[in-house]
């Protein structure tokens, strides 16, 4: 390998479980003692997500009763 870099290999379960694809940009770090590898998202994106997940959890009943 040129630059004397090592390849890592990730089981699919865990690419699937942090929804990892091959075109999924990361980020790699360190805290000095482990390697951190995080995909990286558009924040505003994630917290949208997150919000709508929350309240179709907390309205779940509303939504059903509006879509009869």
């Amino acid at each position: 390998m040129r630059g004397g870099g090592l390849g890592l290999i990730i089981d699919k379960p865990v690419l699937e479980l942090l929804r990892i694809d091959k075109d999924t940009p990361l980020d790699v770090s360190t805290d000095g003692d482990a390697l951190i590898i995080r995909p990286l998202r558009d924040a505003h994106a994630e917290r949208v997500r997150a919000a709508a997940l929350r309240v179709a959890d907390q309205h779940a009943a509303a939504f059903e009763k509006l879509a009869k």
